[in-house]
């Protein structure tokens, strides 16, 4: 056994010393193995990294060129594009420029016109002759010529001469007349609206009752003044000129009644008054067409009788057209008979049958020939 082990323990040994030499060696090939690997990667790896490096150099390139272009394309359409929009944007900065301007030169010319409206309503006689302008021509659009009269005294001892003076529909030929006046408070009318847009109660209310009193005022001077029965109807009209005035006082309670109860006085505006004016017209129609109707039936009449006497007239003229009827049929027949006896005999030329029958020689018309 003791030899048997020492056998192993050199079998042994020698065995770890081969390989001992056998790891060495194998250690030594794959180190060099290894080496020659590593090399060969090295090579490849710098080879592909080289090809890598060109290809990107090249796509860098071509995406640098591809980039340009399209920068250059979108700096062109940009460029277009902003220069169109700029090219718009200030022709209409231009338009609107212009008609800012022309706008400023309306509002100055209107501004104008309203300093000049404002001179113009400050003088009551100015504005007086306005209200009295637009009456007149209310009643030159509704009524026939010489239905009014303007500056009409209404009675010889007055020295006061109402505005216009209406000739109303009457029966037998009596002149009746209705007095209109015209009034334009234009002061107590601009106190009321410059309250009114200043929001004080307490002045609107004061201007409101300044108006009323101003036109209460005016409709007692139409009474007192205007209103001369026979010779005028039992009212007289009181003419707002503008609509907003006459909306005011329609908007204070129980006024217009109290004017016309009171006073016996018709406050009107632009739209009221045109209706009562066509009444009127109507009404000249209405006489107009009653005065006429026994004179249309009289010219009835009296055609009726002429028509008799026409009937007779043309009995008489068709006996006589009957006559002479026959008598010419029967120079007709005559005439026929004598040429039938000549129709052997040539015709002689007119001008020498009328020279030898010492007669006046006719034109004749064609197609008007002897009849033979």
């Amino acid at each position: 056994m003791a030899e048997q082990r020492a056998a192993v323990v050199k079998a042994l040994t020698e065995h770890k010393d081969d390989t001992a030499l056998l790891r060495r060696d194998v250690t030594g090939s794959v180190v060099e193995g290894l080496a020659k690997i590593q090399a060969t990667l090295t090579a490849e790896n710098t080879r592909v990294r080289d090809q890598l490096d060109a290809r990107l150099k090249e796509l860098r390139e071509g995406n640098e060129a591809k980039l340009a272009d399209i920068q250059k394309t979108v700096n062109e359409q940009l460029q277009s594009a902003v220069e169109k929009q700029m090219n718009e944007s200030f022709a209409r900065v231009i338009d609107q420029f212009a008609a800012v301007q022309k706008a400023m030169t309306d509002v100055q010319a209107v501004t104008t016109q309203i300093v000049d409206i404002k001179r113009l309503f400050s003088n009551v006689k100015t504005r007086g002759g306005w209200g009295e302008a637009q009456l007149r021509a209310l009643l030159e659009d509704i009524l026939p010529p010489g239905s009014y009269e303007a500056n009409k005294k209404l009675s010889e001892d007055s020295a006061e001469a109402v505005e216009f003076a209406i000739r109303m529909p009457s029966e037998g030929g009596r002149e009746v007349f209705l007095a209109v006046d015209a009034k334009f408070p234009t002061e107590d009318w601009d106190r009321l609206v410059m309250a009114s847009e200043a929001g004080d109660v307490e002045a609107e209310k004061a201007a409101r009752r300044a108006l009323e009193q101003r036109v209460r005022g005016e409709a007692a001077k139409i009474a007192s003044k205007y209103i001369r029965p026979p010779l005028t109807v039992e009212f007289a009209v009181l003419f707002l000129p503008t609509e907003g005035l006459y909306a005011e006082i329609t908007r204070i309670p129980g006024a217009v009644e109290d004017i016309h109860r009171l006073h016996r006085v018709l406050v009107m505006g632009p739209s009221l008054l045109p209706a009562m004016l066509r009444t009127i017209q109507m009404g000249h129609v209405t006489i107009a067409l009653g005065e006429k109707a026994d004179m249309v039936r009289e010219l009835l009449g009296a055609t009726k009788a002429e028509m008799g006497k026409m009937d007779e007239v043309l009995v008489r003229l068709r006996k006589q057209v009957t006559a002479v009827g026959n008598t010419i049929d029967a120079a007709q027949v005559r005439t026929r008979a004598v040429a039938r006896k000549l129709r052997g005999v040539d015709a002689v030329d007119g001008s020498r049958a009328a020279a030898l029958l010492d007669i006046e020689a006719e034109d004749q018309t064609p197609g008007e020939g002897d009849e033979s």
